[in-house]
């Protein structure tokens, strides 16, 4: 344990420096490299004026650079020389939310020169819990400002670069040429894919992190001789309705914390050149049990279509490949996109359905599972779980459904100018799905709730919570 400062932090010497935040914007021209290709650290390594009255051995580190990660520096296993290759690396991460925010700090911590930091989204409320470079204050502005800003009040003397179109197909390999190591903190396999595919081409190696629930990942690709690339491993991309965002599944705060520290160290070892990288690994952390496994992966393969040995994936079809058809799934981290199942007669609005509801003339049955129905309901209604991916087993509740169809078209009258059951669901994807499967089966006179839950936060002017 360091020792305790009483009556505030230490003081630290002002240099004066302006903060060297760099925002990018626009994708530039093959002829026209980024500037961040040509740009060195502000670490200045070498340049201590008073370097007359010591030496080191084999570094070049400045004597304010030897007191700020004097900690790490006098590990035998790491030393000056480490450090001094890591205060001239340069480290882009890509994504800056609960896998990219402890990855920022502690790298920008650790003394990396130059720090790429690539999103397009703005912080949201509902980050807050996982997304650490975040702030209250910071809500609503862009991701890459927020955590900028963090992590240049960590360490001002490092560089931060900003990319605030994310990480896209047509800045790529331009992105990933320009620095020596990247970090993989997206939530979706169309940017999985890119980016593997982009270190690839560019050589470069790609620290690749996982969490969601209670359970994270964490492994290195295309590192070493044999190292694998994201295809090598998954050649096939995986049905999107196997894959689950934060923002569907949810996830404990905390986990994508330890899993982007991990990342941080993984990135640190391959910076600085010491230790040995989590190539051909993946660790798997389950944090109810507080049990991490490594397991051993497969080494390249030969018939990968990026890494292999006749590749059909290159520098120039990268751009004209499509990620999204690969993968069915969108090249972002929001939730699912509405479907248009039912017919416009089949569905009501927030607005409609909140007149019922004040009338107490209708049923409403709400097919979100438990946990969410336990966070906030419409008062009255009747919690039946549909899960897409088992939709069978929602068989079990057709008979009951039929019945209080029955009930509710007897409590409101034959008279009455509604159906007498609405199904509600949080985005009204679930709901649809429910309605078509009823109508199905022979039970009419339902309908769903258009927009689902999110519509009736917003439009129903019912004091609801948006999660």
């Amino acid at each position: 344990m360091g020792r305790i400062e009483r009556g505030g932090q230490r003081a630290h010497r002002q240099t004066g420096q302006q903060p060297n935040i760099i925002h990018f914007h626009r994708v530039s021209t093959s002829s026209e490299p980024y500037e961040s290709c040509s740009r060195t650290s502000t670490q200045t390594v070498g340049q201590d004026d008073a370097r007359v009255n010591w030496e080191g051995t084999e570094h070049q580190l400045t004597k304010e650079q030897v007191v700020r990660y004097s900690r790490q520096i006098i590990l035998p296993s790491f030393g000056a020389q480490a450090q001094s290759r890591l205060c001239n690396s340069s480290v882009l991460i890509i994504g800056a939310g609960g896998l990219g925010s402890p990855v920022a700090m502690y790298l920008a911590a650790a003394g990396v020169g130059r720090l790429g930091i690539a999103d397009r989204d703005a912080v949201e409320l509902n980050n807050l819990h996982r997304q650490i470079a975040h702030r209250e204050s910071t809500v609503g502005i862009h991701k890459c400002d927020s955590a900028g800003l963090t992590c240049r009040s960590i360490n001002s003397s490092i560089q931060v670069e900003m990319y605030k179109d994310g990480f896209n197909q047509q800045i790529a390999m331009e992105l990933a040429s320009c620095f020596d190591v990247i970090v993989d903190a997206t939530d979706n396999a169309p940017s999985r894919y890119l980016i593997s595919d982009a270190c690839v081409l560019a050589g470069k190696p790609l620290v690749s992190g996982a969490a969601i629930g209670t359970d994270g990942q964490l492994t290195v690709y295309n590192h070493g001789p044999d190292g694998p690339c994201y295809r090598c491993l998954f050649p096939e991309a995986p049905e999107p309705q196997s894959c689950s965002s934060c923002s569907d599944a949810g996830v404990l705060g905390v986990v994508p914390g330890i899993i982007g520290s991990l990342q941080a160290l993984e990135a640190i070892k391959l910076a600085s050149g010491v230790g040995r990288p989590l190539s051909r690994s993946l660790l798997l952390f389950d944090a109810l049990a507080g049990r991490f496994t490594t397991v051993k992966l497969r080494q390249r393969m030969p018939s990968c279509i990026v890494c292999g040995t006749s590749p059909r994936i290159t520098a120039e079809s990268l751009l004209s490949y499509s990620y999204a058809t690969f993968t069915g799934a969108p090249s972002h981290d929001a939730g699912p996109a509405p479907l248009e199942l039912l017919a416009p007669i089949q569905r009501v609005t927030a607005a409609e359905l909140h007149k019922w509801v004040t009338s107490d003339s209708v049923s409403i049955v709400d097919v979100r599972p438990e946990a969410q129905f336990s966070i906030a309901h419409i008062p009255g209604s009747t919690n039946l779980p549909f899960s897409e991916a088992k939709p069978q087993a929602f068989d079990e509740h057709i008979e009951l459904m039929r019945q209080r169809v029955r009930d509710a078209a007897i409590d409101t009258g034959d008279d009455s100018l509604h159906p007498a059951v609405c199904v509600v669901c949080r985005r009204g994807n679930d709901s649809q799905r429910v309605v078509d499967l009823l109508v199905a089966n022979g039970v009419n006179d339902v309908v769903d709730l258009a927009g689902g839950l999110e519509a009736w936060a917003r439009e129903s002017g019912v004091d609801f919570p948006h999660y």
